[in-house]
């Protein structure tokens, strides 16, 4: 018997731009080097224009028909990208959730410790999903952890809002708080 082992790699690569001799169409809409619109043209004829002008042909937009290319240099205009992409990178804001665990007896001190943490946690901008946990006969007194979490939101009610509001999921009791 036999056993064939098949690998599949999927990538997840991003298209690369066409220009001069890579661009498929016969014709595509042009725009020079000014960035005047010239209009449809050969391919052939958009390649001579641009060896003339000393510059590349570079497909914008491949997915308009025809596709839109522009004579311009090929080397600046990858660097013009690479630079768009660093500045979204830069604008971009990544929220991390923070979880904070409580019982629903907790000790005056371990409540104080973890408020003072989940303070530190909403202050740095991450969210925060406080976690009552629930054990044996305490699910019969859910209350006592609803009282825990209202005193949590009480305490850091001024850099923190509820996000949403508590809720039972099996023997956990959450709630997620956001910086106000």
């Amino acid at each position: 018997m036999q056993t064939i082992n098949l690998e599949f790699t999927i990538s997840k690569k991003k298209p690369e731009t066409r220009y001069n001799q890579s661009i498929r169409a016969e014709s595509v809409r042009l725009i020079d080097e000014k960035g005047e619109q010239v209009g449809i043209v050969q391919t052939k004829k958009a390649m001579t224009m641009a060896q003339e002008a000393g510059l590349d042909v570079v497909e914008v937009a491949p997915n308009a028909n025809p596709p839109v290319c522009r004579i311009m240099d090929y080397g600046k205009y990858k660097y013009e990208l690479s630079k768009k992409e660093k500045q979204a990178k830069k604008k971009q804001t990544i929220i991390t959730i923070k979880e904070i665990r409580l019982r629903p007896k907790i000790e005056a001190h371990d409540y104080d410790f973890k408020t003072k943490n989940a303070r530190k946690f909403i202050e740095a901008g991450n969210k925060v999903k406080v976690t009552v946990m629930f054990r044996g006969r305490e699910m019969m007194h859910k209350e006592f952890g609803r009282e825990v979490l209202d005193r949590m939101i009480e305490d850091l009610s001024d850099i923190a809002k509820v996000a949403s509001d508590p809720t039972m999921e099996g023997r956990f009791m959450t709630m997620y708080l956001i910086k106000i």
